[in-house]
């Protein structure tokens, strides 16, 4: 039997895939691709904010401001189903920017509306995938925050999306834009450092507070937001303001560690190899110390084995971690080869733990030894809950700004983003079954046990 859920599910995603206002234009000569206005390179390009969020105002909007004068471009309104949040966004912009901005109850109303070329969304991590795939079936370019998806559908919806309409869309995984970590990628494909042997991840925090909200949910009222559309493909149940607030806490509504952080270290493993995704995963964790009604782990490790799907002497494991239990060892990348370590916590290559000359002589082999040197332009990530102005995202914001304007494939492309979702829903199921899973190319699917 087809349930209420089912249908409802099948109706976001269809109005997703379609996008609203996109149906009927082949009946005027315009194809999906070509809609949108064409910009000029005086142009101003106009930007509207689906979502007005913490990252939004600390990191976001401050990196787009450090541009936009240059580039021409311009906030003009922002979509945020509750009133709050739009009238905080309006007194924001009027205040960084000097500017004032139309609101908008819903995405429904944005896209009703003209001379918008361009959207930023950072709203609950579910809803990113259908929300850049609606936007982009309206037209507009796309910053959207990561994780790119949470499940393989909505992963799949908006790959077709901005396949088929050949929109910009940058996900938020800056490190693609930061010259530390790009002086990496070109230090491991120049053969340098040695076939990689070994990954180590970290990314530990002590924060109770972490993604809690206590305040905040004491004052919102449902009366004042639309928590059904909010609710989006995910199953309709009662008004919950932990859910809408802290959802990183909860599943369905995100993956907590996985798709918060893993996504952002899991995804510079793809980009130095061009691996798309696990061959294998296994995972545990749980919630061993935060026991406050979450359902998303407080603690998780994952063991990934990485290489060429038809040659299994061939390859890698990441071992990742994270946990919100005590914060020794903070974040850390570490790269392995036999001949030393690339440490992008302190952004040094050293030949610690290569293969010296007395252990080589024994086996009638030669030294293999890294030479030290320090990555350019090194950059420390920092763990805080509030991280600021942060200079990778001002660099990767300007990276999709500059590709609005000259149609170029931004750094971190939706099929980037399409591989760390593969990754990070591989590691969930992982953990939820308690079985290692596999990956199916041809199916697109996760395959379990």
């Amino acid at each position: 039997m087809t349930t209420k859920y089912e249908n409802s599910r099948r109706e976001f995603i269809k109005k997703a895939t379609l996008g609203a206002g996109i149906v009927g234009l082949s009946t005027m000569g315009i194809s999906a691709k070509s809609y949108g206005r064409i910009l000029g390179a005086n142009d101003r390009v106009r930007v509207a904010i689906v979502g007005f969020s913490n990252r939004f105002k600390s990191t976001l909007c401050p990196s787009f401001l450090n541009h936009s004068k240059k580039l021409n471009f311009e906030f003009v309104g922002v979509s945020d189903i509750w009133n709050r949040r739009r009238e905080e966004a309006e007194a924001f912009i009027k205040d960084k920017a000097g500017m004032s901005i139309a609101k908008y109850r819903n995405n429904d109303e944005l896209y009703a509306q003209k001379g918008i070329d361009a959207v930023i969304i950072s709203t609950a991590d579910f809803q990113h995938a259908l929300m850049a795939a609606e936007a982009v079936r309206n037209g507009k370019d796309v910053y959207v925050e990561k994780p790119m998806a949470e499940t393989l559908e909505d992963a799949k919806v908006l790959l077709q999306a901005v396949t088929e309409t050949g929109k910009i869309l940058q996900v938020g995984s800056q490190r693609r834009s930061a010259p530390n970590y790009i002086a990496a990628n070109e230090y491991i494909r120049s053969g340098k450092f040695g076939d990689i042997k070994m990954v180590e991840m970290t990314w530990n925090v002590n924060q109770p507070g972490r993604w809690r909200l206590p305040q905040l949910i004491k004052e919102i009222r449902e009366q004042d937001t639309d928590w059904n559309r909010f609710l989006m493909n995910r199953p309709k149940v009662a008004w919950d303001p932990r859910k809408y607030l802290e959802y990183r806490l909860f599943w369905p509504y995100s993956s907590g560690i996985f798709g918060q952080w893993m996504s952002h270290q899991i995804d510079t493993v793809h980009w130095f190899t061009d691996l798309e995704h696990p061959r294998s995963v296994a995972a545990n964790g749980g919630i061993y110390m935060w026991d406050d009604g979450r359902t998303n782990a407080d603690t998780v490790t994952a063991v990934m084995d990485y290489g060429p799907k038809n040659d299994k002497t061939k390859g890698f494991q990441v071992l990742y971690s994270s946990r919100f239990t005590n914060s020794a060892g903070g974040i850390k990348e570490l790269y392995y080869s036999n001949a030393g370590m690339l440490n992008l916590d302190t952004n040094q290559v050293t030949d610690e733990g290569g293969l010296s000359g007395k252990m080589a002589a024994e086996m009638d082999m030669k030294a293999n030894l890294l030479q030290p040197f320090t990555l350019a332009n090194a950059a420390r990530i920092e763990t805080s809950a509030n991280t600021g102005s942060d200079p990778m995202t001002s660099l990767h914001m300007l990276n999709w700004m500059e590709c609005v304007r000259s149609r170029k494939t931004p750094n971190a492309s939706v099929k980037a983003g399409y591989n760390h979702s593969v990754a990070n829903i591989m590691a969930r199921i992982a953990m939820e079954t308690g079985k290692k899973v596999s990956f199916n190319d041809e199916k697109q699917e996760v395959i379990v046990g």
